[in-house]
């Protein structure tokens, strides 16, 4: 069974750094997508950040220069290395995660795509 369970969220000043980060289990080795999605208050969730088994990276343009999704394999952890945060990054932010045997060259950044969901971590970017 697919587990993610996020934490790092932080409130932080505008311009800041945090770094979240998403423990896996239950993945086989390289058969994964794990995106990043975040949903602000009264807005739709939105996926942002993904990555595949074989490297291939995936970013929106809200957060693609300041943002960097990573996976650390021996611990079996999914990073986000977020800069040069914005008020607009203000959200609670989530992992998820597929067991996918097919070849994404760019890792699908849509909700319906994902089944496994942590419970979120908290974001707040203060101007």
């Amino acid at each position: 069974q697919v587990q993610v369970m996020e934490s790092g969220g932080d409130s932080v000043q505008a311009g800041g750094s945090l770094r979240l980060s998403c423990v896996v289990s239950g993945l086989s080795y390289s058969h994964f997508l794990l995106p990043w999605f975040r949903r602000a208050p009264g807005k739709e969730r939105e996926g942002f950040a993904a990555v595949g088994g074989v490297g291939s990276t995936n970013y929106a343009n809200s957060v693609k220069g300041r943002f960097t999704i990573s996976i650390d394999f021996v611990k079996n952890t999914l990073y986000l290395q977020m800069n040069a945060l914005k008020p607009e990054d203000t959200a609670m932010y989530y992992c998820a995660a597929k067991e996918s045997y097919a070849y994404y060259a760019v890792p699908p950044l849509g909700a319906d795509e994902y089944t496994n969901w942590g419970l979120g971590t908290q974001v707040t970017v203060s101007s």
